[in-house]
């Protein structure tokens, strides 16, 4: 090709050729061709192919009368990485969108990119793998995602991040990996952080799916420390947050239970007797208030055994009478 480029040169140039040619009334199709396309047997000039592009710079497409043609489709630039041309017979390439990409020359389309990967530029040839923490569930994606909290991705290219196993944590978005719960903690493979024991129970190891219920005969005041014993005066069911005493003074543990003290039933029975007594007097006076209302009830207003007189010459036993003063 280039050699008949470089023989058709001197032709090309040579101002009597050209003025004999127009002497022999050549057809105007050559006279506004490019200098050396009479070499070329333009009728044959074809589209340029799907994923390459009109060359003006070559005479094999500058030579044909359409732009997006060439005399044949080798003739034509392929489009370069990163751009794209779905038509034949176009002047330019594409560049592919923002989560697409091409790594080849002479594409017809561009390819998504996949799942763990994203691209945020235009005519990109490659998409970029998401690091660590960070995911892409999608394709064609223009970024990638941080792993939420309880989720995790410990490598490159993640499609989607993990549940921290039972007994670990993640604390903070794009996690890479998980930590492990506390002593007093605890967390199911479902649950996402870490959860601290309930009352009654305790764990005294790292990284623990459950915790303990106290057992009997001690006490769990914190769920970060071993069950502590129970004291001997005190009652310590299972899952005791903390000893249980019997009331100081009137009771005392005998076994499993509180009973009275000594000196409560001391107490008690003095109490006892001293009510009844106070119950007792309140009956006697009551029954003897009783009996002098009855005395008084049956007794006359004045006395038989006053002697008889006259006083002011009416007996004295007589009804009072009214004098007029």
């Amino acid at each position: 090709m280039v050699v008949s480029q470089t023989t058709l040169a001197p032709a090309v140039m040579n101002t009597t050729f050209k003025e004999n040619v127009t002497d022999l009334t050549v057809t105007p199709v050559i006279l506004t061709t490019t200098p050396g396309c009479f070499a070329f047997n333009t009728s044959t000039c074809e589209p340029c192919a799907p994923g390459s592009q009109y060359d003006n710079n070559t005479l094999l497409c500058a030579c044909c009368a359409d732009p997006g043609l060439c005399l044949f489709p080798g003739a034509c630039l392929p489009c370069n990485r990163g751009f794209y041309q779905p038509l034949a017979g176009q002047q330019q390439c594409l560049p592919c969108n923002r989560g697409f990409y091409t790594n080849f020359t002479g594409s017809p389309l561009c390819n998504p990119c996949p799942t763990g990967s994203f691209n945020n530029i235009t005519g990109g040839d490659s998409c970029t793998s998401c690091p660590a923490g960070f995911f892409s569930s999608q394709h064609s994606s223009t970024s990638c995602l941080p792993c939420a909290q309880g989720s995790f991705c410990n490598s490159s290219g993640c499609s989607q991040c993990q549940m921290c196993p039972g007994g670990t944590e993640a604390l903070q978005s794009a996690a890479r990996g998980c930590t492990l719960c506390r002593p007093g903690m605890h967390k199911l493979p479902h649950q996402t952080m870490c959860q601290i024991c309930g009352s009654g129970f305790y764990q005294v190891n790292w990284g623990r799916e459950n915790c303990d219920l106290c057992p009997e005969n001690h006490y769990c005041p914190s769920p970060d420390v071993n069950p502590i014993k129970c004291p001997s005066d005190a009652f310590c069911p299972e899952g005791s947050l903390s000893p249980g005493y019997c009331m100081e003074t009137f009771f005392r543990k005998e076994g499993d239970m509180c009973e009275l003290a000594p000196v409560t039933l001391a107490l008690l029975v003095i109490g006892g007797g001293v009510a009844v007594l106070f119950i007792i007097l309140m009956v006697l006076r009551r029954r003897r208030d009783i009996d002098g209302e009855l005395t008084v009830a049956r007794a006359p207003l004045l006395g038989k055994e006053r002697p008889q007189g006259r006083y002011y010459g009416v007996p004295c036993d007589a009804e009072p009478v009214y004098a007029g003063w």
